[in-house]
């Protein structure tokens, strides 16, 4: 718990400079802002067609598909929040700058990928996903007490960890590989599958972005606990891919360290 709390803190002060750093450039963290709500308003597009046409996918209603698009906006400004972080791990492994950072006192990991931290991109997702969430939820009339509502959080962390883990070991191939900019943006364009339910894809697309790549954990389990559509197996599944795929990504840090040669080898 003393561990944890160490690293609560220093998450506390990444975020304080962060924040520092950012409204120092105003109009870039502005511009980053209205850009993003540029994004927001795009995927409320979506959701004005699909109440439009006012057709339902199986037993999604509008309102469900509402609240797990609710739910996708959410779990991307998490994301973004420190995606920039990974984007660098290239950079800095091919400029030898993980040096700079091998004699700090801390894990080498958590301080490379979350030392940075970009509210502008936050701020917005979270926002309109919140009020996303709180309406569909709200529309659908989903029950609402405390193991809904735990239930949902909990899964909500899970996709976070999930998300995390999934997309850090695609920029970990840097180490050995020179370039991984087409393999990160093949990676970075699956996330967009979570823009809709995955209830609109064929059956054995769910099974391959459930239990093989499980993209659709991330912003889909939620919201089906919600509707009491998550069986036992795929309950436990929900809590045990994130941490699988956290201990895979923490393993192939470790095992990508042993190659890497710093600016002065």
């Amino acid at each position: 718990m003393r561990t944890f709390g160490r690293y609560l803190k220093l998450i506390g002060v990444f975020a304080k400079y962060s924040l520092m750093s950012s409204l120092e450039y105003r109009i870039n963290f502005v511009t980053g802002m209205t850009v993003e709500m540029g994004w927001m308003i795009i995927k409320l597009f979506y959701v004005a067609i699909i109440y439009k046409a006012g057709t339902n996918i199986g037993i999604l209603t509008p309102h469900h598909i509402l609240l797990f698009i609710g739910t996708y906006v959410l779990m991307t400004g998490i994301f973004m929040l420190y995606f920039g972080n990974f984007c660098s791990i290239p950079i800095m492994v091919q400029q030898g700058e993980l040096g700079l950072y091998l004699v700090k006192p801390i894990s080498l990991q958590f301080l490379v990928t979350m030392r940075r931290l970009d509210f502008a991109l936050l701020l917005p997702n979270l926002i309109v996903g919140m009020i996303m969430i709180i309406t569909g939820w709200y529309l659908a009339g989903l029950p609402v007490g405390v193991i809904p509502i735990l239930g949902f959080v909990f899964y909500l962390v899970c996709g976070c960890l999930l998300t995390y883990s999934l997309f850090l070991l695609p920029n970990l191939l840097s180490f050995w590989i020179v370039s991984v900019g087409g393999i990160t943006d093949i990676s970075s364009a699956l996330w967009d599958f979570n823009n809709m339910p995955s209830r609109i894809y064929g059956k054995w697309m769910r099974r391959i972005g459930t239990y093989i790549l499980p993209i659709f954990v991330i912003t889909n389990f939620p919201g089906l606990f919600l509707m009491g559509e998550l069986s036992i197996p795929d309950c436990i599944w929900g809590a045990a891919a994130p941490i699988l795929f956290f201990t895979a990504s923490h393993v192939l840090w470790k095992t990508a360290l042993r190659k890497y040669s710093s600016a002065s080898s």
